[in-house]
């Protein structure tokens, strides 16, 4: 893993104690702080922080760099990220602070920074708290004094506020799931959201068995709710009985699936199954489902049955949001298992991924293996690589070699046909390009995605594939 410090749409991130250190944590939130405020003493500031060893270090030096430019700080402690964003607008603060590294290793931490409106900065946002940041070290944003200190005061509430505004979406068929009686196993890697999404699955009458729900920080397993990563969830689902296995990451924002079976069915399902389960339910005209430009095809397929269009955007959650509140979407998000649903707010959101998956199992009466058997298939295969310098000559290259393809710039680069593509694009979270093909078969995802190792001039590395 890279040493340096990785900019994203989402904030900035590092391994801890090299590239991030507490300093800069806290002069990246005095920059956040005073863009947001305005330069205006009094400004909220809402904070949070996933389970990693190092959050309550760098919570307390982001909450000291709110404060010194007058900011005040609310501080919802160890929470999962939709609930910081959810908290941000139920405050009506300028803006808020996660303090987490979402799916990287347990060495890395970062700062994530939503705005007033609950979602993650924009690129010209976050490029002007770089240059404040830069500016002097950290020395350019102007600090109040003594006694224009901002304070500090605590929200116990967030997560239970969460659980109960997810329960009450007036789309769910609560007495339905509840009749249900499902039973649920649940890994939640010693992560932020575990408990969190536990007590909403009981809310919604479920049995939950769990797996790893305490959160230190420990992960038990590579944070990415991978197929490859989940074999303790699929032998917990077998051995009780469950009728699915629900898969978190560090910070709750994604949600994947294990079938009745104990098969990890793929991240993009998750978002397939949430827009089947809105869409059923909608009136009238529908808005475009919008995605990523590496979401899975099962999801055109979804909103295609219901008569949806779907409009693709670069990765990142911050693109869909925008993205969804252009279209005017009810449904949207990543294949990586993320679901924003606008009605609650622009955010991916584990707990509305949960509560939708249970909503459509329990309206159609199928497991969750049945719903991906009717579903037409596919084969997703990703890997990732070191990145090495610029990827121009590799796109060159492959749009020379596929140029009676539908090509996208917007995000690296992506190769599409009507039922199978390859996205080639450097990864904004880890120093690593990522190449993600799909198609009908395995053999002809491999072959689009060898056409990549060939530009790349790369050899072969592991595969990661699962049905999708």
């Amino acid at each position: 893993m890279s040493d340096s410090l990785i900019f994203s749409i989402s904030g900035v991130r590092g391994v801890v104690g090299k590239a991030l250190t507490p300093e800069l944590a806290a002069r990246y939130a005095a920059a956040f702080g005073w863009l947001v405020s305005g330069g205006k003493p009094g400004a909220v500031v809402v904070l949070g922080r996933d389970s990693r060893p190092s959050g309550d270090m760098f919570s307390a030096a982001a909450a000291s760099g709110l404060q010194s430019v007058g900011c005040e700080v609310i501080d919802c402690g160890l929470v999962p990220t939709p609930t910081v964003q959810l908290a941000v607008e139920h405050h009506g603060a300028a803006g808020g602070i996660v303090v987490t590294a979402s799916h990287n290793p347990p060495e890395w931490n970062a700062l994530k920074l939503v705005g007033s409106d609950g979602v993650f900065l924009d690129a010209d946002q976050g490029d002007k708290i770089k240059e404040l940041v830069r500016d002097g070290e950290g020395q350019g944003v102007p600090r109040v004094a003594w006694d224009r200190v901002g304070a500090r005061r605590f929200d116990g509430e967030a997560s239970k506020r969460h659980i109960e505004a997810v329960a009450g979406l007036g789309l769910l068929d609560v007495e339905r799931i509840r009749s249900r009686r499902f039973k649920v196993a649940l890994d939640g890697v010693r992560g932020a959201a575990g408990q969190v999404v536990k007590e909403l699955l009981e809310v919604l009458g479920c049995e939950v068995r769990g797996l790893d729900l305490e959160p230190d920080g420990r992960f038990p397993r590579p944070p990415e709710p991978l197929p490859e990563n989940l074999g303790a969830l699929g032998q917990l689902v077998r051995d009780s009985g469950a009728d699915l296995g629900m898969a978190l990451d560090p910070d709750g924002d994604r949600l994947a699936l294990v079938d009745e079976g104990g098969r990890p069915i793929g991240e993009d399902y998750t978002l397939a199954f949430a827009v089947r389960a809105v869409l059923g339910k909608a009136q009238g005209r529908l808005a475009p489902v919008v995605c990523n430009l590496s979401t899975s095809l099962v999801v055109e397929d979804a909103a295609r049955q219901f008569g949806a269009a779907v409009e693709r955007v670069p990765v990142g959650e911050a693109h869909v949001a925008r993205g969804m509140r252009r279209a005017g979407s009810i449904v949207g998000g990543e294949g990586n298992g993320g679901v924003i649903l606008s009605s609650l707010h622009l955010g991916r959101d584990a707990l509305v991924a949960a509560a939708l998956v249970l909503d459509l199992l329990a309206a159609t009466g199928k497991t969750v293996g049945a719903l991906v058997e009717i579903a037409p298939r596919y084969v997703i295969v990703k890997r990732k690589v070191s990145r090495e310098g610029s990827l121009e000559q590799v796109y060159r290259v492959l749009e020379e070699r596929f140029s009676g393809a539908v090509l996208d710039r917007r995000d690296g680069l992506r190769v599409a046909w009507r039922d199978r593509w390859l996205h080639v694009r450097p990864s904004g979270t880890e120093p690593v390009v990522r190449l993600i093909a799909e198609a009908p078969s395995e053999r002809e995802a491999l072959d689009l995605l060898e056409a990549a190792y060939s530009a790349l001039g790369k050899q072969k590395g592991a595969v990661s594939t699962c049905a999708g």
